[in-house]
């Protein structure tokens, strides 16, 4: 039976694409219908609960800039300002974080909201509010409230999603706020995923060739120590619920809440610059979306100023300017979650876990989940000593209300640093505020619950510090799933803050951060085994140590699309062991092939290595790539539908990955032979069929004309909305409806340049297929040898709704780097937000 909740649009816009009036038509409709849900820009609007008047002024791309007599009323503003703006964002975000989701979508996310119940990202921010400070409790009652003033005066004129969904969102919390903070922080823990996948490529190729699959710097052994913890153990259908484990964590980071390892900061120090004072630049990656995670705004009051980036359901200035400083952040690639496996036995209706020789009752509680459209269901959670059992509440089932049965077997607890009280929310708005250098390291110490690389620049100097909480364990390196039973890999305390990397003005004259190994092997703790490839980090090197800097070379360097990793292929291609093994290995292939080969190999040795969209030899060397992932792993994990294939595609995408390293070296590694055919492959013959194998893929791609081959014609952007991205989880007549709105809510494609490896990032699944996944997802240059240091660009638009203006007007400004300022002195402010305001004044 067809929903109600799209039904209207269905009959609406179904089959819209059958020309382009009728889209525009469709498109017009639409922003009729739901204009009465954008919120106005100017005139007066009287509100229960301001102090004072405020008055709100939008730049071209409708950003905008609060300014107030004090600053409760900016705090009531800009919760007001974020809901108009973002109040479907902001809902979905505290819905997820909640594991309340179905009660908008359905049962179709019923296992994603079972994964967060379990998580229990509500007592991590009961525990966060509950440890800040009176002062900071009172920020966000004050936000909260400006939330509920939008929602209440809005509360019949909901954006489309939500009014169509039937979902009446209650009001804000300040709670909430904290809430959605703890979402973000749960999503800068990168290794979860990766244990998944682990185990998932362990019961494919067995924990003794595992070592070679993990990601592993080249200049680091393979772990197979750490391998070594699965030895023995009958992991293939011994661990129920896998599967459904990892498509719950695949879909929260779909949504770009789970490790999403990626961002790029630098600093340059005055002696390095044109104009002899500090500059700052960031911009941080995040799933291609529409609209942005970030939301840009600027706040003016007599005791608070500051610009930059916010999320939408927190009352901060995330990365940006204040005045005297800036800061932005990047991932420092933090494990501080890890899995252990438990030995899990059910008798009766209790179920037990092995620790320490002792059969111990696990704990229970008990979740009840609201469905859209279903009756309620009661399930209980069962954790251990190390924390929630995931596969207690996420199995296969039958059907997805079913009740699940975790039987006899292995399961899988997750052990987090989330449930610690710290100041991390005092200390991140004390960052907002610092004047200095010296004064932003003091607040930046104190960030707890967030494991960040933050860069800070006053006029004259730089710092960076590492936030974040980082175990010790005990033993093994948390890369892995640990056996829990037997307390060997148990966390021991924290890693004491003073051991946290930090650095003040370095002689080289710049610093910068690309989610790399930033500490040398066998510092004194551990920050992680997963880092990032390293080579955004070496393009930041080598452009930050060259010359002097300003706005201009900033802005080179944030749009700049060379990949380092190209010359090193090309050296692995030409060095005196693999240059004559590999032309043989060309020669062996029949003639059609050969010939392919041959010209593949002549345009790389010859690439500059600059991934343009326009270019053809971009275009050849990402098919490269793609063919020698396939070729190399896809005979041990495939086929392309196996959970193994899919789980090494995955994990490339999160670190460093086995397909770069298998290219680099590894020439001894058992995955160069084809296990597909009669006779032993080895490296030379595997990049031979490659070479030919990527022109091949372009022949049938781009065609035969190699002057049409171009990189954008196979890599590109595209910007989905939060509700097209929840389609695939709906009924089917919900997703004929979603998928009729596409050039509604949708944006593009548009040709893409550069890959993971450049600092303008745009990742793609390697080995799969070429579709950017990953973009910054915000730029800002802090430049104090300006009258305006600070300038920024968002990826999508100011607004979330679609019948906005602002919902994708900044896509074209991302795309060509038409930066905006955001100005502090007065005498500059009516050039970027103009005169024309909205008027907030306290109801009477």
């Amino acid at each position: 039976m067809s929903s109600p909740v799209y039904r209207p649009l269905a009959r609406l816009c179904l089959g819209v694409a059958l020309s382009a009036a009728v889209l525009s038509g469709c498109q017009s409709l639409l922003d009729s219908r739901y204009s009465a849900s954008v919120a106005p820009d100017q005139g007066t609007v009287r509100l229960k609960g301001l102090a004072q008047s405020a008055t709100v002024r939008r730049n071209a791309l409708g950003m905008p800039l609060i300014e107030t007599s004090t600053f409760h009323d900016a705090l009531f503003t800009l919760g007001y300002v974020h809901a108009s703006d973002r109040l479907s964002q902001m809902v979905g975000m505290r819905l997820m974080a909640d594991g309340r989701l179905a009660e908008m979508v359905g049962p179709g996310v019923l296992d994603l909201d079972r994964f967060m119940r379990a998580v229990n990202l509500r007592q991590s921010a009961e525990t966060l509010y509950r440890d800040a400070s009176p002062r900071l409790r009172r920020f966000f009652e004050v936000y909260a409230r400006g939330v509920n003033a939008y929602l209440f005066r809005y509360r019949d004129k909901l954006p489309m999603d939500l009014a169509e969904s039937g979902y009446r969102p209650p009001y804000w919390k300040p709670e909430d706020s904290v809430l959605v903070f703890c979402l973000m922080n749960f999503g800068l823990a990168v290794n979860l995923q990766e244990e998944i996948a682990a185990l998932t490529l362990t019961q494919q190729v067995g924990s003794d060739k595992l070592a070679w699959l993990l990601p592993t710097y080249p200049d680091e052994p393979l772990p197979f120590d750490e391998a070594a913890k699965l030895n023995g153990l009958q992991l293939k259908g011994q661990i129920p619920g896998l599967a459904a484990v990892g498509r719950a964590a695949g879909q929260v980071a779909d949504a770009q809440m789970l490790g999403v390892a990626a961002s790029n900061n630098w600093a340059i120090a005055p002696p390095h610059s044109r104009s002899g004072k500090s500059l700052l630049a960031n911009d941080t990656h995040l799933p291609l979306s529409i609209p942005s995670m970030w939301n840009f705004v600027q706040i003016r009051s007599p005791k608070y100023q500051a610009a930059g980036v916010s999320i939408a359901g927190v009352p901060a200035v995330v990365a940006g300017f204040n005045g005297k400083l800036g800061w932005g952040m990047t991932m420092v690639m933090g494990d501080n979650q890890d899995l252990f496996l438990e030995k899990i036995r059910r008798q009766g209706d209790r179920l037990y876990y092995l620790a320490d020789g002792q059969w111990l009752a696990a704990q229970e509680r008990h979740e009840t989940f609201f469905i859209k459209g279903q009756r309620p269901v009661r399930e209980r959670i069962f954790a251990t000593r190390h924390g929630p059992l995931l596969n207690s509440v996420l199995g296969e089932r039958k059907h997805p209300l079913q009740p699940l049965q975790l039987s006899s077997g292995y399961g899988l607890a997750l052990k987090t640093t989330q449930f610690e009280a710290d100041k991390t929310l005092d200390a991140f708005f004390d960052l907002s505020r610092a004047q200095t250098v010296e004064q932003a390291f003091d607040a930046a110490r104190e960030i707890r619950a967030t494991p960040l690389n933050i860069l800070f620049a006053d006029a004259q100097h730089i710092g960076w510090q590492v936030t974040g909480r980082f175990p010790n364990r005990r033993d093994g390196l948390g890369l892995l799933p640990s056996p829990g039973w037997d307390g060997q890999y148990d966390w021991d305390g924290f890693a004491d803050p003073m051991l946290h990397p930090y650095d003040q003005d370095p002689p080289q004259g710049w610093l910068g951060t690309a989610n790399q190994r930033s500490v040398p092997r066998g510092y004194g703790m551990q920050l992680s085994n997963s880092w990032y490839y390293p080579e955004r980090a070496e393009r930041i090197a080598e452009l930050a140590g060259s010359g002097k800097h300003d706005t201009q070379s900033m802005i080179a360097m944030q749009y700049d699309q060379r990949s380092p990793f190209v010359a090193k292929l090309q050296v692995m291609l030409s060095a005196p062991g693999m240059a004559e093994p590999l032309k043989q290995a060309i020669e062996a292939l029949a003639p059609p092939q050969r010939a392919r080969a041959r010209e593949a190999l002549d345009r790389l040795l010859a690439f500059d290595g600059r991934l343009a969209a326009a270019s053809a030899d971009a275009a050849l060397y990402g098919a490269f790539l793609h063919e020698s992932a396939r070729q190399t792993f896809l005979d041990e994990l495939g086929p392309d539908t196996s959970p193994a294939w899919q789980a090494l595609v995955d994990a490339a995408k999160l670190s460093y990955s086995a397909q770069a390293d298998h290219l680099l070296g590894r020439e001894d590694s058992p995955f160069w032979d084809d296990l597909g055919t009669p006779q032993t492959e080895d490296k030379p013959a595997i990049l031979a069929r490659s070479l030919a194998g990527a022109v091949s893929l372009l022949e049938t791609r781009l065609g035969s004309d190699r002057s049409a081959w171009q990189w954008g014609r196979l890599h590109s952007y595209s910007w989905t909305s939060e509700t097209t991205r929840l389609a695939p989880y709906m009924s089917a007549s919900q997703r004929a409806a979603i998928n009729s709105l596409h050039d509604y809510l949708d944006r593009g494609p548009y040709p893409a340049g550069g890959d993971h490896s450049t600092l303008n990032v745009s990742a793609y699944p390697w080995g799969q297929n070429f579709d950017t996944w990953l973009v910054p997802a915000m730029r800002i240059i802090v430049d104090f040898g300006r009258e305006e240091p600070l300038i920024g660009l968002n990826s999508s638009g100011q607004s979330g709704n679609p019948a906005s203006d602002h919902y994708a007007d900044g896509i074209e400004a991302w795309l060509k780097g038409r930066y905006l300022s955001f100005p502090f002195q007065a005498k500059n402010l009516e050039q970027a937000y103009g005169t024309q305001h909205l008027l907030l004044l306290p109801e009477p």
